[in-house]
């Protein structure tokens, strides 16, 4: 006999919606610093070998964020992203075959505030990765200050992601069986502050450094443009020289994240609070673009690929922009 279940209804389902982006939020704002809060209580309680335990497993651990990770299927298909997705909602589009027999390392663009689109595209099922794109595991970096929290790391690990160095890139891109996928969000952290609606500025000219990753392992390079990620925050004007800007620029120098003062909305009005407003997003992924392997290429032969990277990514966004209500005169601006 089939049990059947009546469809939630609409306001409960924007509820669970609204429940899951902030819990989402919670994650990244504030989860790290509660597990390490958890870690260090637990060992004043009589709970105290639990942390013990943990102390001792994480340093025999300690490597596994730059060989890997270690994703749990059960978590990348939680119930929870598939309403995060939504949300806003977010959609997951390809426009060219991806072989599994091949390693692939893909540019995200933009960053956005908080990297929404990167985050449930590459580190969730929500949005049918696997669907798409059959035989591919997909990898997405983060700063290594991140995996450096007791617990929280095995959170972040548990999606997909791994740490941004240079030994971790490696390691997922010269497996030679291939089927591996390294997402990169190239313009970072300092890429954030300039993200408000509207805003189509990318931190990409003078950042080489993947495009000489993927020629040194021979690694096809696949642009992605995340049309809306930007428009989710509206930040506080913080224009390039003003004393808020350097202030920035100075902690992002200091911690490796930047800070940018960021606002939406909120639970419960749609006022203000640090919600994001529920705007569609989708990560558009373009076609590989082929690499000439080459262990020690000139600073020549990297501009020409990073200029052709350029010229790909700038036919994706226009190609595509019209369906996403970009005006006709708005390009990509590159910094």
């Amino acid at each position: 006999m089939k049990v059947e279940f009546a469809p939630l209804s609409l306001p409960l389902q924007r509820r669970l919606q609204t429940a899951s982006v902030a819990q989402w939020i919670f994650s990244f704002l504030g989860l790290a610093q509660c597990c390490t809060a958890a870690f260090i209580t637990l060992f004043f309680t009589r709970f105290w070998l639990v942390s013990a335990l943990y102390a001792a497993w994480w340093l025999i651990d300690r490597e596994k964020p730059s060989k890997g990770g270690r994703r749990i299927r059960v978590l990348r298909n939680c119930i929870v992203w598939r309403y995060m997705r939504d949300y806003f909602p977010i959609t997951l589009m390809k426009t060219a075959e991806l072989d599994p027999r091949q390693n692939y390392l893909v540019g995200f663009h933009p960053h956005g505030v908080l990297a929404a689109g990167a985050f449930l595209n590459f580190c969730t099922e929500a949005s049918g990765f696997s669907t798409l794109f059959p035989g591919i595991t997909p990898h997405l970096m983060m700063l290594s200050l991140w995996f450096r929290f007791p617990f929280f790391r095995d959170y972040l690990m548990s999606g997909g992601l791994v740490a941004s160095d240079k030994e971790s890139a490696s390691y997922v891109l010269q497996k030679p069986e291939g089927g591996n996928l390294l997402a990169i969000i190239v313009g970072g952290a300092q890429e954030a502050l300039d993200a408000r609606p509207g805003s189509h500025t990318l931190l990409l000219k003078n950042r080489k450094g993947f495009v000489r990753l993927a020629i040194q392992h021979g690694t096809p390079l696949v642009p992605a443009y995340s049309f809306g990620e930007n428009d989710l925050f509206d930040q506080v004007e913080n224009p390039k020289g003003s004393w808020l800007r350097r202030i920035q620029h100075c902690l992002q120098q200091i911690m490796g994240i930047s800070l940018p003062l960021f606002h939406a909305r909120g639970i419960f009005q749609y006022s203000f609070g640090l919600m994001p407003y529920r705007r569609p997003i989708c990560t558009v992924v373009g076609k590989p673009i082929p690499v000439q392997k080459k262990q020690k290429p000139s600073e020549e032969e990297v501009d020409q690929v990073h200029q052709k990277y350029l010229n790909e990514l700038s036919n994706l966004f226009e190609k595509h922009k019209a369906k996403y209500n970009i005006p006709e005169d708005s390009h990509l601006e590159f910094i």
